[in-house]
């Protein structure tokens, strides 16, 4: 009869269930950092009794948006494909997910090819989260071996929907960093992005083939998933992506669609990083003209551009052009719960926003509870405490200024595990 009841509560009028509000997502991510501090941070049996009650009813939900994935009406599976979304990235359910991974990957599947445009988008956005929920492992390659063909075929069509399009073409990049064990397959989905961005490359004399924005949105988030995977490129393989690319990919900084432009700096930027990492002494035969192409877009003055685009430009040309000229990179400090994490490089900044683009204001949480996502940016095990908890510590600024001094020293001696798996270091 309980059971019954908390059904009646949820379906509407149609018996469909209601999606998962953020509301929701604050309450059952709040309840799920608890768990992680001392059972004597709970007050009474009470509190305790509420919290797995709350638990129980959070789990019915995420079971009925399992089961309305594959619901005849369209309009349901996109409110429940949304709704699993919006759980995965407010909380941690990798337990839940382990046992239902086959099943959710079937849905994400029948979505991609039989839905249409939003369907297909919040298919393959489900896709992302569902990897990033399950980290580096089998299980996760698992579901990439059965999207990948999907994803693939999608992105190759040209007469696909295009906003599913532009989708794949981000969670592809993401679900290959996480799931991908084949240094050459990676290579093989790199190689699917490079043949849609370089279509947005100046011809010789100048002048460009006629793209349409949504186009043009399509191959700058091929562009930007192409660069995510240069992270964890082998020596060999970026010293060939060095010399076929290198002195293309600055004809895209002419483009007239201001997010490819600065796709393109960021990517430039991330090229010159790496190539210093491996050799000190670097060179670039055409730098001279680069940095007059950096410059000028860091002042860009163009009357025929929008302010908001002419002013987000020239903030990222100024550090993209420092990079270039003195391998300068300008970090920044991300605070979460009790600790602190620096981005110190481009090759930090396109992981790190690679994953807070799926993630969204999750990306704190997850960066305080999630194994995988704290491995990959070297923060060791999960530290989460409750409110109380907080409260109780007190770090001393010279106690801070030690952490992030042995922090900043651990970076600089190694990559995470999770890169050096998949990279061949030697030759760096």
């Amino acid at each position: 009869m309980p059971r019954t009841k908390k059904k009646n509560s949820r379906e509407g009028q149609h018996g469909h269930v209601q999606p998962f509000s953020d509301e929701d997502a604050s309450i059952e991510t709040l309840s799920h950092c608890s768990s992680f501090s001392d059972a004597n941070s709970v007050a009474d049996e009470g509190g305790e009794t509420s919290e797995d009650a709350a638990q129980e009813d959070f789990q019915y939900k995420l079971k009925g948006f399992i089961d309305s994935t594959v619901d005849k009406s369209a309009k349901t599976r996109q409110g429940a494909l949304d709704g699993l979304k919006t759980a995965m990235a407010t909380r941690i359910l990798y337990e839940f997910i382990l046992e239902r991974r086959m099943t959710i990957t079937d849905s994400i599947e029948r979505c991609l090819k039989k839905g249409k445009g939003e369907e297909q988008r919040a298919a393959a956005s489900l896709a992302c989260l569902l990897c990033i929920q399950l980290g580096s492992g089998i299980e996760s390659e698992e579901v990439l071996k059965t999207l990948k063909p999907i994803f693939k075929n999608i992105l190759a069509d040209g007469s696909a929907n295009i906003q599913a399009r532009q989708a794949v073409a981000t969670s592809l990049g993401l679900c290959t960093l996480v799931a991908e064990d084949d240094i050459l397959d990676v290579h093989a989905t790199m190689e699917c992005f490079e043949n849609l961005f370089t279509r947005s490359y100046a011809r010789m004399d100048g002048t460009y083939t006629s793209i349409n924005p949504q186009t043009s949105q399509l191959h700058t988030n091929a562009l930007l998933s192409w660069a995510l995977l240069l992270t964890i490129c082998s020596a060999n393989q970026l010293k060939d992506i060095l010399r076929k690319h290198l002195t293309k990919l600055p004809r895209l900084l002419e483009s007239e669609d201001v997010n490819m432009r600065i796709a393109a700096g960021e990517t430039i930027a991330l090229l010159f990083e790496l190539a210093r990492d491996m050799d000190a002494d670097f060179e670039f035969e055409n730098w001279d003209e680069l940095c007059d192409k950096l410059n000028a877009l860091a002042t860009d003055c163009n009357k025929h551009r929008a302010k908001t685009d002419k002013r987000k430009q020239r903030s990222v040309f100024r550090d993209v052009l420092k990079a270039v000229e003195e391998g300068d990179f300008q970090s920044e400090t991300i605070r979460f719960g009790m600790e602190r994490m620096t981005i110190d490089s481009w090759v930090r900044k396109r992981t790190y926003d690679a994953f807070r683009e799926f993630v969204g204001s999750g990306m704190n949480y997850h960066l305080q509870a999630n194994e995988f996502i704290r491995d990959v940016f070297e923060l060791g095990p999960p530290m989460l405490v409750d409110s109380a908890t907080v409260k109780a510590m007190k770090i001393s600024r010279f106690e801070r200024h030690l952490h992030n001094s042995a922090a900043f020293k651990a970076r600089t001696k190694a990559r995470s595990k999770f890169r050096d798996k998949r990279v061949d270091v030697g030759e760096f």
